[in-house]
């Protein structure tokens, strides 16, 4: 899964080159904010990095990632099981994501949703945040551990 992650890497670089450092922070944060459970502060940081990333096609990709990440944190502070979200990835967005498999195949929609969102911010994160790339490096395992997760759906097995 390794080659998997280092291969979305390579074609998501092609299309998130680079932010201002601010938002590249704030992306990175919202991610490592979320895995660390604090949910109140990854709300805010998702919310802050929302209004920071300029406007484009695959930006608008990255903003819904940030919201699906913010309504799961929500969620989670609110002790709210996550039964549906109110923003989803659409056919055309399915480009960006790492895990894209047959509606047939998806045992559990929102999950995917949200393991999506976390894969892509965190990807952009690595590329774009210089200064956050250490602290996200640290997560790389967690990351091959959601993608292992669907590698029969993806038929990599």
């Amino acid at each position: 899964m390794d080659q998997f992650l280092e291969k979305y890497i390579e074609r998501m670089r092609g299309q998130f080159r680079s932010f201002p450092t601010a938002t590249a922070h704030e992306i990175a944060s919202s991610f490592l904010a979320f895995k660390f459970g604090l949910y109140d502060k990854a709300t805010s940081e998702c919310s802050n990095a929302i209004a920071l990333i300029p406007d484009s096609p695959q930006n608008a990709v990255l903003k819904k990632a940030m919201a699906i990440l913010r309504a799961s944190a929500e969620d989670r502070v609110n002790s709210v099981i996550t039964n549906e979200l109110p923003v989803t990835f659409s056919e055309t967005d399915r480009v960006f994501l790492a895990i894209s498999i047959p509606a047939e195949r998806v045992e559990d929609p929102v999950s995917l949703e949200i393991d999506n969102a976390l894969i892509l911010i965190y990807v952009v994160a690595l590329i774009t945040s210089e200064e956050d790339e250490d602290a996200l490096g640290e997560h790389w395992r967690l990351i091959i551990r959601l993608l292992n997760d669907y590698k029969k759906a993806l038929e990599l097995e």
